[in-house]
């Protein structure tokens, strides 16, 4: 049911709130980036450095290939008045160039976000912001785990290393412990347009999510922070192997998220950095199944880690040396069966699929698919966007009906 104009959008203010703090949240993370880098210069640990910019190069220049490629499939739905001057001045490209593609999105959807929310408008036009933020999201998510969280693991062994704690340090080591799970959570909470009384996404339901998430990620980076500071030559055979398992996992999902096919692989290698990481669902079928061996191999994998550092330990100084090794690692894995646990009971309470209210018929996903690729130029109203012929989809609501189908399981 649409809201009446005339009252507050108050779920318009809290999207437009969280779109801004993500982007301050993002330039926070670039500044202390730069610090960091600087701090190891000055520091003398030049290796730290350099590994320290491959990833966030390497980061960036995913982010804007990700970027650019959307762009391209999508050219003829921008609805920013900056995306569209961009696009007529032919500046995409260059601004992918240079690296600010992902200041473009944020700037178009702040300010069709911004535009929302000033004329009160809380109908259908949200829904399709909500959907082309969906391209926002995913990037972020791909940022977070192909920087954010191997920075974090980076951090976490030098701190074990040198045995000092620095305030940039622990600064950054915070930020992006917050980065990984508040990004799960908020891809989390973008899915919410495909609900049909988003309504009931609670914010408790968010908070649990990124709970149960935070418990799974802390162990899961301690442990590759420990086996590194004992065995750093051996970090980068472990995530290549491991890693090129996970992409070969991601193409026997036969996953079809990139408009072309050519393409699909990228987004299959980016799928295996974040399951090197934590778990994301990319395809329909028999997910208990895919959870269960997914978190089987991954807690096989760190308690191996964990067991490699336990035999290793004596090399430890600093600040970690009045810790007990197996304290340490009962702890981890506590942590990480308590994070599975709560996983468990926020789909047993919490998750959108739960609500008996949410229609499951087949037919309420063909009105989706009517919906998402209907002229909204024609639009007056949501019965208007369901009585929409069927059309293939294509660009981003392509890439949106895809997670929405993956996520609702």
């Amino acid at each position: 049911m649409v809201e009446s104009q005339d009252s507050f959008p108050y779920g318009s203010l809290l999207e437009y709130l969280f779109t801004l703090v993500g982007l301050l949240l993002f330039l926070l993370d670039i500044a202390l980036d730069i610090w960091t880098v600087v701090s190891f210069y000055q520091d003398g640990s030049y290796v730290y450095m350099a590994v320290m910019i491959f990833l966030l190069l390497g980061s960036s220049v995913l982010l804007q290939v990700f970027s650019w490629l959307w762009y391209s499939d999508s050219l003829e739905k921008i609805e920013s008045k900056v995306e569209k001057f961009t696009a007529r001045h032919s500046l995409i490209k260059p601004f992918h160039f240079l690296q600010l593609g992902v200041y473009l999105r944020y700037a178009g959807v702040i300010e069709i976000s911004t535009m929302d929310f000033i004329h009160y408008t809380n109908n259908f036009r949200e829904g399709m912001t909500m959907c082309m933020n969906h391209d926002l999201q995913m990037l972020r998510l791909f940022e977070t785990f192909s920087e954010s969280a191997p920075l974090f693991t980076l951090m976490m062994s030098r701190i074990l290393q040198r045995g000092e704690l620095e305030l940039i340090t622990a600064l950054k080591i915070l930020t992006s412990a917050a980065a990984i799970s508040s990004s799960i959570a908020l891809y989390h909470r973008s899915m919410r347009i495909y609900l049909p009384k988003k309504r009931k996404m609670s914010w408790i339901s968010t908070g649990v999510y990124f709970l149960w998430n935070l418990l799974l990620i802390i162990p899961r980076v301690t442990a590759l922070a420990l086996f590194c500071s004992v065995l750093p030559c051996y970090i980068i055979a472990h995530f290549l192997s491991l890693w090129m398992l996970l992409v070969l996992a991601a193409w026997s999902q036969k996953t079809n998220y990139m408009e072309h096919s050519g393409w699909e692989w990228l987004y299959r290698a980016s799928v295996g950095l974040i399951w090197y990481f934590c778990w994301f669902n990319v395809s329909t079928g028999s997910i208990k199944l895919k959870l269960i061996l997914y978190y089987s191999f991954i807690a096989l994998d760190t308690t191996m880690l964990l067991g490699l550092w336990y035999r290793k330990e004596f090399e430890y100084a600093g600040c970690w040396r009045s810790l007990n090794p197996r304290t340490v690692i009962l702890t981890l894995l506590g942590l990480y069966a308590t994070g599975i646990l709560m996983k468990m009971f926020y789909y047993r309470w919490f998750y959108p699929n739960g609500d008996k209210e949410k229609i499951t018929e087949p037919t309420e996903k063909v009105k989706f698919r009517r919906a998402a690729k209907y002229d909204m130029d024609s639009v007056s109203s949501l019965e208007d966007i369901v009585a929409a012929p069927a059309q293939p989809l294509s660009g981003v609501l392509k890439r949106s009906s895809t997670m929405a189908a993956n996520f609702y399981f």
